[in-house]
Order: C-alpha cells, then sequence, then structure tokens
C-alpha cells in the first residue's frame, strides 16, 4: 500500500509539473514572441527611412490618438524621442559610415565593429537584449542594432515570476496531495491490514479442524479400510492444507526476507528440474537460461516458494511451452518466467491480487495465492515484479 501511495505522489506531481511547465513556456513563449516582432517593427521602419528612426522635430502638432494601444506601439510619438538605436553602412569596400547614432551605452568605435561582425546576417537578438536588421539602403548595406532592454525587462521579470510560481505551487500541490492521499489511501491501509489479520486468524482457525478431520479419517481407515469417501476427505484435505499453507506464507515473508542469502542460480537449476517431469506430463516443452553464480539476499525457503508458485503457474497455464530466464544486467538481475497463453496481449498486473483468477484458470484449481505470495516476497526484497502479455506469451518479470 506504501509503493500504491508513492506512485498516485509521484503520478500527480509529474502530472501537475508537465501542466505548469507547458502553461508557463507557453505564456513566456507568446511573450518573448511578442517582444520580438514589435522589435522587428521598428528595425523595419528604420529600414524603410533609410536608416534613421524618423524626425521627431517634423512630427505634425496635434493631439495623439490616444485609443487602443497606439501610444504602447512602435508608432507612439514618445517612442521616436527615446529610441536607443544606432546604424551603421557598410560599402562594397567595407567602409563603414554611421548614419544614426542615438545609443550612450556603446562607444561610436565599438559600435562600428558590433555592426560589422553581423553584417552578413540577417535578423536576429544579440547581447541578448540587442535587435539587429542587415538590409540594402542607398547602395550600402546597412546594419541597424536597437536596444531592448526596457522594453524586455517586463518579459524577463514574468519569466522570474513564473519559475519561482512553478516552484511554489510544485511545493504547495505536493503537500496538499501528501494531505489529501493520506485520507484517500487511509480506508485501503485498514482494508488490507484487516485483510492480513483475517488471513492470519482464517490460517489459524483452519488449522486446528483440519487435523482433527485428517485424524479422524485415519482412525475410520484403521477399523474400516480406506474407502472412496474417505480418499475424497483425505483429497480436500490435502487441498485445505495447501492453501492454509500459502495463507501463512504472506505471514512468514518480513522475517524471510532477512535470511543470509540464497545462490538462486542452484536454486533454480534444482527447482526446474525437479518440474520438469509435470511439464512433460503436460506436453508442454520447458526451457531454461540460468546465469551461473548468481546469489541473492532473502532465505532459501522464501526463493523455493516463490519458484515452486511460479513454475505451477506456468505448468498450469501454458498451452505447449514456457520458459524460465535468470541473468545479471549490469548491477540488476533480471529473472523471467514465461508461456504461452490464450490471454489477449496487454498488462495483467491483476494476476498479483490475492483471490484473483483470470479466465483462462476457470477450469484449474487454486485459490488465486500463488502469484500474491510471489510479489510479496519480491516485495520484501525491495524488487520490483510486472506481467505483461505479448504475442501470446505472458511474461512475468522480476527485477532486483
Amino acid at each position: 500500500m506504501k509503493e500504491a501511495r508513492k506512485k498516485f505522489l509521484l503520478s500527480a506531481m509529474l502530472s501537475v509539473f508537465i501542466l505548469l511547465t507547458v502553461m508557463l513556456a507557453v505564456i513566456n513563449g507568446m511573450n518573448f514572441t511578442m517582444a520580438a516582432a514589435d522589435a522587428d517593427q521598428i528595425t523595419r521602419m528604420i529600414a524603410n527611412e533609410g536608416g534613421r528612426f524618423g524626425n521627431p522635430a517634423e512630427a505634425p502638432e496635434k493631439p495623439y490618438n490616444l485609443n487602443g494601444f497606439g501610444p504602447m506601439g512602435p508608432s507612439s510619438p514618445e517612442m521616436h524621442k527615446s529610441m536607443r538605436y544606432f546604424t551603421v553602412g557598410f560599402d562594397k569596400s567595407g567602409n563603414a559610415t554611421v548614419i544614426a547614432y542615438e545609443l550612450s551605452a556603446i562607444p561610436e568605435e565599438e559600435a562600428i565593429s558590433w555592426a560589422e561582425s553581423l553584417v552578413h546576417e540577417s535578423t536576429g537578438w544579440t547581447k541578448a537584449t540587442y535587435r539587429y536588421r542587415v538590409y540594402e539602403s542607398q547602395g550600402l548595406t546597412c546594419v541597424t542594432i536597437i536596444d531592448q532592454g526596457r522594453e524586455l525587462l517586463p518579459s524577463f521579470r514574468i519569466l522570474m515570476i513564473s519559475v519561482t510560481g512553478e516552484l511554489a505551487g510544485l511545493i504547495i500541490a505536493f503537500l496538499v496531495l501528501l494531505y489529501v492521499s493520506r485520507s484517500v489511501f487511509r480506508p485501503l491501509e485498514e482494508a488490507n491490514r484487516r485483510q492480513k489479520r483475517f488471513i492470519a486468524d482464517a490460517e489459524k482457525e483452519f488449522k486446528v479442524p483440519l487435523t482433527v478431520i485428517s485424524a479422524n479419517t485415519e482412525l475410520i481407515e484403521r477399523q474400516g479400510g480406506s474407502t472412496e469417501q474417505t480418499q475424497a476427505i483425505n483429497r480436500q484435505v490435502r487441498k485445505m492444507t495447501a492453501t492454509v499453507r500459502k495463507l501463512s506464507a504472506f505471514s512468514i515473508f518480513e522475517e524471510a526476507a532477512n535470511g543470509a542469502g540464497t545462490d538462486l542460480s542452484a536454486l533454480l537449476r534444482e527447482k526446474t528440474a525437479a518440474a520438469a517431469e509435470r511439464f512433460k506430463a503436460h506436453g508442454i516443452t520447458l526451457q531454461t537460461d540460468i546465469e551461473a553464480g548468481i546469489h541473492m539476499g532473502g532465505s532459501r525457503e522464501g526463493w523455493a516458494g516463490a519458484a515452486d508458485e511460479l513454475l505451477a503457474n506456468a505448468a498450469k497455464f501454458s498451452v505447449s511451452q514456457a520458459s524460465v530466464s535468470l541473468k545479471k544486467e549490469n548491477d540488476r538481475i533480471r529473472l523471467l518466467f514465461c508461456n504461452d497463453t490464450t490471454l489477449p496481449d496487454g498488462d495483467v498486473q491483476e494476476i498479483f491480487d490475492r483471490f484473483t483468477r483470470l479466465e483462462n484458470a476457470k477450469n484449474a484449481e487454486g485459490a488465486g495465492l500463488g502469484l500474491s505470495y510471489v510479489k510479496d516476497w519480491v516485495l520484501s526484497l525491495a524488487g520490483r515484479i510486472d506481467a505483461r502479455v505479448e504475442d501470446g506469451i505472458i511474461q512475468i518479470r522480476i527485477t532486483l
């Protein structure tokens, strides 16, 4: 249940992060795109006027139209008085001529050298906040550079606020989700505890009557001999005893996971060799690919139980073939049990739920506890287990 809660928090936080990042990226992207478009409009106006941004002294003395966004745009009379730019023209010999120079932050000699470095470009940003345009005018190759630092300052502020806001939003979202997840998962955790308590109680309650039934059946057989009825009782007692052992195994995992370690390669070879006859009797081909010398933490008893359940599951539900593979890949151990199946392609994680049996198990015996046993064992070792059907093959993969 803790793993499920972690996955919930991780998925929710990832969704919030993606949502905020995309939304703020669009906002800031549009903001800087509009700023670039405004700057290009100004450089285009300067290019159309031969390298100069109009003449404020020649502007007609009449009230300016304040409707809409006019005063904020390049056509504002104030823009002509406050524009920070310079234009340098170059003839075919590369000689420079300063056409306009309305910029105090850069010395004129440096401005000429700067323009010369851009003469073979077209338009774009230079030194972060300066926009330039290269064009032909009156036989000269002109370079106009305008200072947009003041205009871009609000855009950079919005960007900083966006980043800060996103971090704050992620922190708030995490705290809210942490609180909500407690409320959401509390009933599930309680149900899981009750289920485990029920399993432990059921195991204890079943053991005594099964022992009594078995003892009385044995006494009846001693007195009157074995009959079809006593044999049927013994079969059902054995079946119930096997189920009780599986139930008790769930409470063993936490202790068994702390074992000294197991030679998993040797154990799997032993188990597959012992199960070979069972597969052969069902007409199933069992293939093995087990790398030698792989040791894993956890008790031999726990690994033996998990291997028995996985092999029994493969023998029970295979159509004609099954395989077992154990490999060490980098610093990971991968254990793979495969068999052909009639199940449709897709994830089948539900096979690890307790008392769950898939549609192809309708004619098979069992209470749906075996693979749940395996999952609890793997999780007790901080491993990962998943199941998927691809091209008619079900793969149960364990990664440790």
